[in-house]
């Protein structure tokens, strides 16, 4: 079995990020991070209280753990130096969107950056890894759920090539409702990301 190199660096245009593979050793610091950039991104759409909900129900050690130890995951840190200050999460899954058993597909289920960190290229650097990731894979298309009201997400995904797939899901935050756009790339047409 060939064994796939846990750190991995970036291009030098990209200021000293560099991505490392999340082992279950990394599981409070990925807790800390996933809760803390969910958080930032949805305050504001849901009560607090819903949001500490669903931050314990998704968030937690344990559940945590369960995705880090599916070895059909793949979760990464993108670091600046050694500090975590961004992940994601991909794997082969079809079942928010059977639609896609159509394709060899690809579901980037998570992507996230601290705060304090977005705009100096850091999903970038994920983003193309995951789309390194795709096509050396052969995968035929990647796909993903953002917020519908998530203008920045989404323009920063429009860049990359990724459309509206015409299918939404219910995501609700407790007993808040939200909508997510299904959105998706075919890997046989390059992304502008100019």
């Amino acid at each position: 079995m060939e064994t796939k190199p846990t750190h991995l660096t970036s291009s030098p245009d990209t200021s000293g990020i560099s991505l490392r593979k999340i082992t279950v050793g990394d599981v409070p610091e990925l807790c800390r991070i996933a809760r803390q950039s969910f958080y930032d991104t949805f305050t504001g759409t849901c009560t607090e209280e819903d949001m500490r909900g669903f931050l314990d129900e998704y968030f937690t050690p344990e559940r945590l753990r369960t995705e880090v130890e599916d070895e059909q995951g793949n979760y990464f840190f993108a670091l600046i130096g050694e500090t975590p200050v961004g992940y994601m999460q991909f794997k082969e899954d079809y079942l928010g969107l059977p639609q896609m058993k159509k394709w060899r597909a690809l579901e980037l289920k998570r992507i996230y950056v601290l705060k304090e960190y977005l705009g100096r290229s850091v999903a970038r650097v994920l983003m193309d890894h995951f789309l390194q990731f795709a096509a050396d894979e052969n995968y035929q298309v990647v796909w993903l759920g953002v917020w519908e009201h998530n203008e920045r997400a989404k323009r920063f995904y429009a860049k990359y090539g990724f459309e509206f797939s015409g299918h939404i899901h219910e995501f609700p935050i407790g007993s808040t409702p939200q909508t997510d756009q299904w959105l998706w790339k075919f890997l046989d047409r390059p992304p502008d990301v100019s």
